[in-house]
């Protein structure tokens, strides 16, 4: 991977929930739709659809697109907050379901964040993730220990990039909310025995040979 690669934001929010969905996604350029993205990206294209405005002192961007080159971070904000009488920022993520059990929507939060302080200079304390299903907003503290796991989680990426490697399958709850689940197919691959098999064919053609001499 050439070190001028910037790392889409998404590619984070993809590896948290699943790092062999990742790059599936980000290497092999593989993508599928089900009900559920096809949901989601008409909920984005709405969202990024709107024209600026202000209300109550609060200006409201939309589709806002963020690039921080010092940690090799790209992405679009689906909206950007800006009180106007202190200047303070405020990224908002929009998903369609419910909030997650883990962490990866907080993370790719917490990205943006990142792109924003680095174009800005400016600190961030939080940001917001709101949920269609649930209609309500969520305030994510953006703290030392989230911005820890954020990096950790870009160095594993940039990794994942450099060496070009598809991760093994390792099946769990989380496949059945997957649009590439029959492409990655986690059940087969997870108990795929062919590389054994073949290996002790060759162990036993050795053998054979050995028996010969």
């Amino acid at each position: 991977m050439e070190s001028s690669r910037l790392i889409p934001i998404s590619a984070l929010q993809h590896y948290a929930f699943c790092p062999r969905q990742c790059a599936l996604i980000h290497n092999e350029q593989i993508w599928a739709e089900n009900y559920l993205t096809a949901h989601g990206q008409l909920l984005h294209q709405r969202v990024d659809g709107g024209e600026p405005e202000t209300r109550k002192g609060v200006r409201y961007e939309r589709g806002v697109v963020v690039s921080a080159s010092l940690l090799g971070l790209t992405g679009k904000l689906d909206l950007l907050e800006k009180e106007l009488s202190s200047g303070k920022l405020t990224p908002v993520e929009y998903k369609r379901g419910r909030p997650k059990k883990g962490d990866c929507d907080s993370v790719q939060l917490c990205a943006q964040v990142l792109c924003l302080e680095e174009m800005t200079g400016q600190g961030i304390t939080e940001g917001a993730l709101w949920y269609w299903q649930t209609r309500k907003r969520e305030v994510v503290p953006i703290n030392d220990a989230l911005r820890k796991r954020t990096l950790g989680l870009l160095d594993s990426i940039k990794q994942l990039f450099s060496q070009q490697q598809t991760p093994k399958a390792v099946h769990g709850k989380h496949c059945k909310a997957c649009s590439l689940v029959d492409i990655c197919n986690p059940l087969i691959n997870q108990h795929d025995q062919s590389s054994h098999y073949v290996a002790g064919l060759f162990k036993l053609d050795t053998k054979n040979m050995d028996d010969n001499k």
